[in-house]
This record gives C-alpha cells, sequence and structure tokens, in this order.
C-alpha cells in the first residue's frame, strides 16, 4: 500500500472564459489568485490558480480558460462536485453572497453527517460549501475569517458501478480508508492526512462525460517531495499502472495516470510552491510564463484577455 499521499493537492478544470472565472473565484468566493502563467501545452491560454495566501496544497483550484469553449456534459467518469470547506454557522452567509453574485442551482443537503450548500460555477461547474471545524487559516481579502473559505473538503467523482468498485481498490491502495456509505455515496478518507482528505465515490448510470467548460479535467494528490512523489510512481506501476514520467511544472512536480473510473489522477509535489519566481506579497500579479515559452511573451501578452486584479 502507498503511504506517502497526504490528500488533494489542487483540482483543475476547463473555463470559458478567463475575467469571468477570475471574478468568480476572487470575488464571489474570495480566494486569493496565487498564479497567472499559461497552459504548458496550449500558451495561448491561461492558467490560473486560485486559494488560501501561500496557495498550500489542498487549498488550490486551477483552471484552463479556453475562450468561448462549449460546455461539457456530465456523466459517469468525471469529479462531478468540487467541496469546499468552511465553518459551521456559515452557510446562511454564502447563500446571501452567492445569490448576488446570481450562482445557480442553489440548494442545501445533508451528506453522510455533513451540512452542505450546493452550487454552480459560471459555466455549470458543480461545488459546495461544506460547513465543518477546519484548523486552516484562510485568505481574507474579501471575506472574514470568520465565513471564508478553508480549502477543500472533498471531490466527488460520479462512476458506473464497475467504475466506482475499481476505483474503491485504487483509492485503498493509495492509503485512503472507507468511512461510510450513505445509498449511492461511499466516502474514504486519508487518515492522518492533510485537511484535504475526503474523496466521495457516486455511483450513477448513464453515458460517460465529455469535457467542456465546466468539467474537472483532473485531481491531484499531495505528496511531500520528489523522493516520496518516485515512490508512489514506482508502486503504482508495479501494480499496471501506465504511469507518464515526471514531469516539471514549475510550481510542483507532476505524474499522472488514468484511473479505473475514467477520472485522470495526478501526484504532485508539495515542492517548490508558488514563490519561487514571485514574491508572497504579490502573487498571482504578474504573467509567469514557463522558460520554454518566454519568448513569445510579447505576442501572448497581446493574445491574452486582460484581467482585472
Amino acid at each position: 500500500m502507498i503511504k506517502q499521499i497526504n490528500g488533494l493537492h489542487h483540482v483543475t478544470s476547463l473555463a470559458s472564459s478567463a475575467p469571468e472565472n477570475n471574478a468568480f473565484f476572487t470575488k464571489a468566493l474570495g480566494l486569493r489568485r496565487v498564479k497567472k502563467t499559461v497552459n504548458f501545452d496550449a500558451p495561448d491560454v491561461y492558467h490560473l490558480y486560485y486559494g488560501d495566501e501561500t496557495g498550500s496544497p489542498g487549498t488550490v483550484m486551477t483552471y484552463f480558460p479556453f475562450p468561448n469553449a462549449a460546455r461539457g456534459r456530465a456523466g459517469t467518469g468525471e469529479v462531478g462536485t468540487t467541496a469546499f470547506a468552511v465553518p459551521k454557522g456559515a452557510l446562511p452567509f454564502w447563500e446571501e453572497r452567492l445569490a448576488a453574485y446570481n450562482a445557480e442551482d442553489m440548494r442545501r443537503e445533508n451528506r453522510l453527517g455533513d451540512e452542505r450548500l450546493l452550487f454552480k460555477g459560471p459555466d455549470g461547474d458543480g461545488f459546495a460549501l461544506v460547513a465543518q471545524d477546519d484548523p486552516r487559516t484562510p485568505w481574507t481579502a474579501d471575506v472574514s475569517e470568520d465565513v471564508a473559505i478553508r480549502g477543500f473538503h472533498s471531490a466527488d467523482m460520479r462512476l458506473s458501478p464497475r467504475g466506482a468498485a475499481a476505483s474503491a481498490e485504487l483509492l485503498t491502495f493509495m492509503g485512503y480508508e472507507k468511512e461510510a456509505t450513505d445509498g449511492d455515496v461511499t466516502r474514504y478518507r486519508m487518515a492522518g492526512g492533510n485537511d484535504a482528505q475526503v474523496i466521495d465515490i457516486t455511483q450513477v448510470n448513464g453515458p460517460a462525460a465529455d469535457q467542456g467548460a465546466g468539467s474537472v479535467h483532473h485531481i491531484a494528490f499531495s505528496v511531500d517531495d520528489r523522493a516520496a512523489q518516485l515512490d508512489v510512481r514506482k508502486a503504482l506501476l508495479d501494480t499496471g499502472y501506465q504511469v507518464t514520467p515526471v514531469i516539471d511544472r514549475d510550481y510542483f512536480w507532476a505524474i499522472y495516470f488514468r484511473s479505473p473510473g475514467g477520472v485522470l489522477f495526478e501526484v504532485a509535489t508539495n515542492e517548490p510552491g508558488f514563490d519561487r519566481d514571485e514574491d508572497a506579497a504579490h502573487l498571482g500579479e504578474a504573467l509567469k510564463l514557463p522558460t520554454q515559452h518566454e519568448h513569445m511573451r510579447d505576442r501572448l501578452e497581446q493574445m491574452l484577455t486582460p484581467i482585472e486584479d
């Protein structure tokens, strides 16, 4: 069994408008934009990161906003809901705030003892706020500490029954423990992990999801460093998974593999962090380019849609 994984590191999704995406996460949700860079494989597309003050692992939501991208179609083999943790008693504040920002499909629910507020993002993204005690220090530039988002609570994978069973085995191999089941939902928790330590599996029947704006592209799991990552990679390869070589993503090193339920998994290091090329007081302000794209800066700055800070 793998013992090096801490919990979630980040969640990466697709969007259709960089300015709209930026406004939603920094204004409506009150997160900090901790990095403004570009997609390594499509440098004419932003890669935007939002999180706490420093972009701590387990707090960072990232987006590839492809201009005017068509919306994705919900289905099996995807992360259907990304959930953030907020303090107990904060949900009425968020209901009022999100209504003022025209968030759609808001409703309350109780899942496995958690009080949750469900809502949709600008591209129909599925989100939830989960009320719980959480020791993490939030970013408070726009939202007060007593109600602000702490980081991730969980990711909810929507899987076929076969995919759910195989993914449950994988999560167990990765160090997660089955915690509870309620109907079609089964919860797995990383005991002793970071505070973004929950994965829910929801069994659904139907066609496979079709990715587009509003879809989660992949979820990333945290490991402390490159040595731990190499141990995880070897364990996955020895078990038969097809895993990429280690890839330098500037702010972390990454490996990728496809889970049996269809969701793309990444394992990312906690090092070196988002302050490697930017002072912590000014994270996310300047456009940072990967070294191989720096020669394109003038052209990219003309092509990329301006984003308000």
